[in-house]
């Protein structure tokens, strides 16, 4: 499964040369995990309703070209590695309008107590969070 959201680039998100900062992508990211979550049947809420809490532990992001204010960029989200303590998705930034790619990256969650201990993901997550071939050379 691969999870899009379609966001437009507020001006609050650029810098002064009206490219989006950086950091801005990781809110995307999360935003686009968030909903590829939801997707699956499985919301961040019930996941921590049943104990388990995703930690973000790596990041990695490739910028390839500037996203500006007004674009409209779509953020598509996967599950790339499933293991039993850890998950990561990739991420894949384009220009909507051309589908110009813009950005890449991944991230890798552990999963944790309320007691900020390792824990094993549930056989019900790792039954959902289906592994699938990268879409674009990350």
């Amino acid at each position: 499964m691969i999870s899009s959201i379609t966001l437009r680039v507020n001006y609050s998100e650029t810098d002064q040369m009206g490219v989006v900062y950086h950091a801005n992508y990781l809110i995307w990211f999360d935003r686009a995990r968030t909903e590829l979550m939801r997707e699956t049947g499985l919301t961040y809420k019930e996941l921590e309703q049943q104990g388990v809490f995703l930690a973000v532990s790596t990041v990695r992001i490739r910028y390839r070209a500037a996203a500006r204010y007004d674009d409209l960029v779509l953020v598509r989200c996967w599950v790339r590695e499933l293991a039993s303590r850890r998950v990561t998705f990739g991420y894949a930034v384009d220009r909507a309008a051309t589908g110009e790619l813009l950005a890449t990256g991944e991230t890798s969650l552990v999963s944790l107590t309320h007691q900020h201990t390792l824990t094993r993901l549930p056989d019900h997550v790792l039954d959902l969070l289906k592994p699938i071939p990268d879409p674009v050379d990350l």
